[in-house]
């Protein structure tokens, strides 16, 4: 099917972006559908459904511009991923969770990766543990950012230990912020790479993104809510209880951890895997293991561990 669409009554650059970087965001959720754009007309060519769906999205985008000063890259993710399934986003081995600010999508790069996203889509709790670099905590944060772009969840909570590692907070300049922050900034880069750095900021400000040490969630009920809790290695028992008991209706939690590096003063106190077994076999709740074969980083960080592993 072939469609003509004339953008009337708007600068079509408002509406595609400078160097088109918002159009080729919309035609990246219809890859299928041929897009050409001759100044203020769109010529589409594909599937009646991607036609007539593409152009849906547009009058939607260009009515949202009508109310807006300008449109950022948020909006139009925001705005074509809308009302996309889950089977539409994961169909033939796509694998895309969301795309990053540089409009590259972000996606399970392994099995083990592939089974975390689906675990995540078919339970309300998912554990992912294993070694540094396999991409647990970057995945968990992508989904996160996926659901409420699709309004899935209104809010995002990222939590961390603060567990001293070779540092003493007390010794840190600055309050408490300040001291707490260089446990948190992981968080704060894989969010960085999927929202844009003012958009980040206003999620922030306004509550909608909540990044705290695992004390501030003590007392809190957390509906409708996508929460992740990292480092979950470095909690006891008792903390991870006090985490877990936090679900509220609606809401998505996921805990990420390594056994390996365990930063308690007694590695004995981490109740990570001792709670993982005790919740074992209970519906709703699905545990992912990662090993060193699923690391995604540099190819030396694989050796590295290995090496580690072997004066065990």
């Amino acid at each position: 099917m072939k469609k003509k669409i004339i953008l009337e009554a708007i600068d079509p650059v408002e509406i595609y972006g400078p160097a088109n970087k918002l159009l080729e965001i919309m035609c990246g959720r219809f890859p299928e559908l041929k897009v050409v754009a001759r100044g203020n007309e769109l010529l589409l060519d594909g599937s009646q459904a991607d036609v007539t769906a593409f152009n849906a999205k547009l009058d939607q985008l260009v009515e949202k511009r009508m109310h807006k000063r300008s449109l950022s890259r948020y909006d139009v993710e925001a705005l074509f991923d809308e009302g996309i399934s889950q089977e539409q986003a994961f169909a033939d081995g796509a694998q895309i969770i969301v795309h990053n600010n540089e409009g590259k999508p972000v996606k399970a790069r392994n099995a083990t990766q592939e089974r975390m996203v689906r675990a995540y889509f078919e339970n309300d709790l998912t554990f992912a543990i294993g070694p540094a670099g396999t991409g647990k905590t970057y995945v968990a944060i992508a989904l996160a950012v996926r659901a409420l772009k699709l309004r899935e969840v209104k809010r995002i909570i990222l939590t961390r230990p603060a567990v001293e590692a070779g540092e003493r907070l007390g010794f840190l300049p600055g309050d408490l912020k300040d001291k707490l922050d260089p446990y948190l900034q992981p968080l704060y880069d894989a969010l960085g790479d999927m929202i844009p750095p003012k958009k980040l900021q206003e999620f922030i400000t306004d509550g909608t993104i909540q990044i705290a040490p695992l004390a501030y969630m003590r007392g809190r009920t957390l509906d409708r809510a996508c929460v992740i809790l990292d480092e979950a290695q470095n909690t006891n028992l008792g903390q991870l209880k006090m985490f877990l008991t936090r679900m509220g209706r609606d809401a998505k939690f996921i805990v990420t951890g390594d056994a390996t590096q365990i930063d308690l003063p007694n590695k004995a106190d981490s109740g990570l895997i001792r709670g993982m077994n005790l919740l074992k076999g209970i519906p709703g709740i699905a545990t992912i293991e990662f090993s060193n074969a699923d690391i995604v980083r540099h190819p030396l960080v694989t050796r590295i561990v290995k090496a580690f592993d072997s004066i065990k």
